[in-house]
């Protein structure tokens, strides 16, 4: 059978899950003939993985990604850089023939964005975007609940997504911390949630408006926690004892692994103190965003709770679906399995109007993301991927919708006014029959 040619730019903790599937159940179909990492330490210790498992990958660092993709031709490029330097691989890469394969978000403001859609447009190649959330079976079920019309037309949606303060913290530990690299997580992370609600209700944003702050992530709530000199970092800090949010990388052995033995090269740390005024992400945010079909959402984020998980109600012409999951909890890159639903705090329910409630069975699911990590891997690597009746493999609009949401929320929380998602963009750049 001949093989797909792939290139990986990024190789940082989430890039690991599209190396070993390439390696390992892929391996058949696929050739890993390209790595690119603006980290030598991290660089060749992927490249000496690759090696072990029988690829032979032309290695650059960023200033060799042009040649990489005119020398070693790859098929397809995965990108996993930061969110900040995702248009800089992006655009290149879909202008020299590739296909890309992209990590949420597409990208963390309105400038990079049309760049890269224009890249798209003039390229015809074809661009994914990563969104795993739509693959976990449950998540499905609420796509095929809604498009069944069980509920009739949705008219507003109620979408509270909590993280806790294993996982919440670490945005605020890493390059996550700062808008100019992720956008914040309106962009960083809300980004899957505002693409489920594009997804589940089949249409598109067109006005945004938004609140938020950092109230808990901040120097006084370390005065509160007794914590009167606080480090840069974690590592070495003179307050570790007395801190609960102490990160030990030289326990953590993936992380110390991918980070700690490499941050020579770059003066990256990835245990930077969640207290430091040098934060400027929102830890607490809302937002209530008007569709095209006349839907309306209200959603909130904290990023500070005794749990982690989500609740949605979706409230239609003809009754009421909820839908609920509590997940376990995990620090990005620690060796944990990321997004795992805890079974007994999942649940789907419906109200019909005039009706009794009834329950609907969650469809279960093994590994990261609710199930949803290995279903997309057989949609983006499988020689004969399985049919997607409900449209969840996610295109250039699917992650420009989605961003677009999070990027008209970070200009409302600045100005205070609400913004017409269609003011972000050139005219005709976005089509609104572009559905998610």
């Amino acid at each position: 059978m001949s093989k797909v040619s792939y290139a990986q730019v990024g190789l940082g903790a989430r890039s690991w899950m599209y190396s070993l599937a390439l390696g390992d159940r892929y391996r058949r179909g696929a050739e890993l003939v390209g790595l690119c990492d603006r980290n030598a330490g991290r660089l060749g210790h992927r490249a000496e993985w690759a090696r072990a498992a029988g690829f032979d990958p032309m290695v650059c660092g960023p200033d060799g990604f042009a040649e990489l993709l005119r020398a070693a031709r790859p098929d397809v490029v995965i990108v996993t850089t930061d969110d900040r330097d995702h248009d800089a691989y992006i655009v290149p890469a879909l202008l020299a023939g590739a296909d890309v394969v992209t990590e949420k978000p597409l990208t963390i403001d309105a400038p990079r964005l049309e760049r890269i859609l224009e890249a798209q447009r003039k390229s015809g190649r074809r661009l994914r975007v990563t969104f795993n959330y739509r693959y976990a079976p449950a998540r499905a079920q609420v796509k095929e609940l809604l498009a069944a019309g069980t509920i009739g037309d949705v008219v507003a949606v109620d979408f509270e997504w909590l993280l806790d303060t294993v996982h919440g913290a670490d945005y605020f530990r890493r390059w996550h911390r700062r808008k100019e690299n992720s956008g914040g997580l309106l962009v960083h992370k809300a980004t899957h949630h505002f693409d489920l609600v594009n997804w589940w209700l089949g249409s598109v944003p067109r006005r945004v408006r938004a609140a938020g702050a950092r109230r808990f992530y901040v120097p006084a709530t370390a005065a509160r926690f007794g914590l009167a000199r606080p480090g840069e970092r974690c590592l070495d800090c003179i307050e570790a004892s007395l801190c609960p949010f102490h990160l030990n990388l030289r326990t953590r052995k993936e992380l110390a692994a991918i980070y700690l033995a490499h941050e020579r090269h770059d003066g990256y740390y990835r245990d930077r103190c969640v207290w430091s005024p040098e934060i400027d992400i929102e830890d607490a945010a809302s937002a209530v965003v008007e569709y095209a079909n006349g839907a309306q959402l209200a959603y909130s984020l904290c990023a500070f709770m005794p749990y982690e998980g989500y609740r949605i109600a979706f409230n239609g012409t003809r009754g009421r679906l909820e839908h609920e999951a509590r997940e376990h909890s995990y620090v990005s890159g620690d060796g944990t399995v990321p997004g795992l639903f805890v079974k007994e705090a999942t649940s789907i329910r419906v109200h019909p109007l005039g009706g009794n409630p009834y329950d609907v069975e969650p469809r279960g699911g093994s590994g990261g993301h609710g199930g949803g990590d290995s279903l997309l891997l057989d949609d983006l690597f499988a020689a004969d991927p399985p049919p997607d009746p409900l449209g969840r493999a996610a295109d250039h609009a699917a992650g420009a919708w989605s961003v677009l949401v999070g990027i008209a929320a970070n200009r409302s929380i600045a100005t205070g006014e609400t913004v017409a998602v269609a003011d972000l963009l050139p005219p005709g750049l976005l089509a609104e029959e572009m559905q998610p």
